[in-house]
């Protein structure tokens, strides 16, 4: 079976069942488009953020715990 039968085929299966075929694509676009928009929000989320951050300047102190790096007397 050559290529040329095979895309025969499908082209007459795609036309005998139509309705398949065109859930089978909306079903394609409607995860594309969600994919789209998952990665668009996370990037957009994640710019909005670092954008607030950056707005709040170098007077920022972050404080974490553990050890202290100089000896304290007491």
């Amino acid at each position: 079976m050559g290529w040329l039968e095979t895309l025969r085929t499908g082209w007459d299966a795609i036309r005998t069942h139509r309705l398949r075929s065109g859930l089978t694509v909306l079903g394609i676009l409607i995860g594309i488009a969600a994919v789209v928009l998952t990665v668009g929000l996370g990037v957009g989320t994640q710019n909005k953020v670092g954008s607030q951050i950056s707005a709040l300047g170098s007077n920022l102190l972050i404080v974490s715990p553990g050890s202290s790096t100089s000896p304290t007397t007491g």
